[in-house]
């Protein structure tokens, strides 16, 4: 039979009888010195927050000095740096406190619901702002008489109205509706709500679906494209040909009459534009004045 159980020896006791506490201690002993590695990698990380809320702030304050910029699609662009600069100034500092501390949460909860949410927020967001920039440059290419700068004006608002209110509802649907939890006390953890039906909403609302919006966008952008550009190489100017210039001395019409036929000549025969088309179409049309 097994003698009894001796509970000095156990590591808990050992790290109580130091603190001279009577239970378990209220967490392990702290993490491993950082390698190497993970020193590099933390200064990286710092240093890039850092690159991410000067570049961006730079841009806002562009925009904001240039009278020139007061416009669309620059608000457009004001509303993707505002999202950027919150996520190196709110969101990144906090991930390399995260890191350090081994991935645990010791700050609590508020501090954790105060940092998914804004991580969510300003995620989404820089990507729906993208998404309205591409739907901008859309219609301006595809309907640019219907899109007058007033209308532009009014959608692009709406658009940038329209992404912080959708980024606000999936990022505080959980703390609004309970759909899960991003915080857990006992495991020091904190993390995008694991719920599947809130993984599910969110990653579609977030990713997948503005994803779709600009490849499908830019797709058309590059039709559109490719059609104005076929449509110039057919619009070209067709040349006069010697053998329609010939016609039109052979029948003995006049000036004006035999460039006409020249110019159907030319047509018939499929010739391509030349420069001096448009100096001997002048002279034509001034002899027949003359």
């Amino acid at each position: 039979m097994d003698g009894p159980l001796n509970l000095s020896a156990t590591p808990w006791a050992a790290a109580a009888n130091r603190s001279g506490g009577g239970g378990p201690p209220a967490a392990l002993p702290g993490r491993a010195p950082l390698s190497v590695f993970g020193v590099l990698l933390l200064t990286l990380l710092a240093l890039l927050a850092a690159a991410t809320f000067l570049w961006n702030v730079l841009v806002l304050a562009t925009i904001l000095r240039v009278r020139a910029f007061h416009r669309v699609p620059h608000n457009l662009v004001a509303s993707m740096a505002v999202s950027d600069v919150m996520v190196a100034a709110l969101v990144m500092p906090l991930s390399l406190v995260h890191e350090l501390a081994g991935r645990r949460w010791r700050l609590g909860r508020l501090l954790c619901h105060v940092w998914i949410a804004f991580d969510v927020l300003c995620c989404t967001a820089s990507i729906w702002n993208v998404t309205a920039i591409a739907l901008d440059r859309y219609w301006s290419l595809s309907r640019h008489l219907e899109y007058t700068l007033r209308a532009r004006r009014c959608i692009s608002n709406a658009m940038i109205a329209l992404t912080w209110a959708l980024s606000a509802v999936i990022a505080l649907a959980p703390l609004l509706f309970g759909w899960g939890e991003t915080y857990s006390e006992g495991n020091q953890e904190c993390q995008v709500s694991q719920e599947p039906s809130y993984t599910v909403f969110s990653t579609f609302g977030a990713f997948y679906l503005p994803l779709c919006v600009v490849l499908f966008v830019y797709w058309k952008i590059y039709k559109a494209a490719k059609f104005r550009i076929g449509s110039r190489k057919s619009n070209s100017i067709t040349p006069i040909a010697p053998e329609g210039l010939e016609v039109g001395r052979a029948w003995g019409l006049p000036a004006g009459l035999g460039w006409v036929a020249a110019v159907m000549m030319s047509t018939a025969l499929g010739l391509r534009s030349g420069p001096a088309l448009r100096g001997k179409l002048a002279q034509g049309l001034w002899s027949t004045e003359v």
